[in-house]
């Protein structure tokens, strides 16, 4: 007998390992939520820092995996494979100069003769 999804996620939610399309995997406290009249999942994923929590919410249809495990279990994965958000000082280190669009090891005549 199938258990209806508060069975699974239960009020509180439910520790899992996520398992995205686009090869992502995420872990995290999971669980189901509404926003504009639709169901989606809500994956809260501990940081190093454990005052710190992201917040995620990812459509049904995008998830191909989803394994619930332990909150230890889940707080290790996540913070062993958690993606750091690109931050304002890594963007200013890439428009520091202009680009050299120059390589001097192309010769004109290269270019001009395709590759075939």
């Amino acid at each position: 007998m199938s258990k209806s999804n508060a069975e699974v996620f239960g009020s509180e939610g439910q520790w899992c390992i996520l398992e995205l399309m686009g090869h992502r995997r995420l872990a995290g406290l999971v669980s189901e939520v509404k926003i504009a009249g639709q169901g989606f999942l809500q994956i809260d994923i501990p940081d190093l820092d454990p005052d710190n929590w992201t917040t995620q919410f990812y459509a049904p249809s995008s998830v191909y995996g989803i394994t619930p495990t332990t909150e230890e279990i889940a707080t290790t994965v996540a913070t062993q494979s958690a993606s750091r958000p690109v931050h304002t000082w890594e963007l200013r280190a890439l428009d520091a100069g202009e680009p050299d669009w120059e390589d001097d090891d192309i010769d004109d005549d290269e270019l001009s003769e395709g590759p075939f």
